[in-house]
C-alpha cells in the first residue's frame, strides 16, 4: 500500500466510528471514541461524527420501514411516505449537521 492510500489515524478512526453506529455494530465504536480523545480530537467533532451516523442509521431505518408496511399495507389503507423520500440526497440531522 502507498503512502497515498493511508488515511491519517484521526480520519480512519472517525470513519470507523461512523461506520459502527450506522451499522448497529454491537461494539459501538467506542474504542474509536477512545482513540480519538487519544489523539486530541475535540469533542464537538466527534460529537458531529457520531450526530451524522445516528441520523444516516435513523434514516434509513425509517425508509426501511415505510417501503415494508406500503408493501404489505391493506389496500384500503394510507401509507405515510418516510421522513426522507429516498430519492433525496439527504437531510440535515437533528441538530442542523450536513451528511453529505
Amino acid at each position: 500500500m502507498t503512502d497515498a492510500a493511508v488515511l491519517p489515524p484521526t480520519m480512519l478512526a472517525m470513519v470507523s466510528l461512523a461506520a459502527n453506529i450506522a451499522a448497529n455494530h454491537p461494539k459501538k465504536g467506542l474504542c474509536q471514541i477512545e482513540r480519538l480523545r487519544s489523539l486530541g480530537v475535540a469533542e464537538a467533532q466527534i460529537d458531529m461524527v457520531i450526530d451524522i451516523a445516528r441520523h444516516l442509521r435513523d434514516e434509513a431505518g425509517q425508509i426501511i420501514d415505510s417501503e415494508f408496511n406500503a408493501a404489505f399495507a391493506p389496500a384500503t389503507k394510507v401509507v405515510e411516505p418516510a421522513a426522507a423520500s429516498a430519492g433525496s440526497c439527504c437531510t440535515p440531522t437533528a441538530k442542523g449537521n450536513a451528511c453529505c
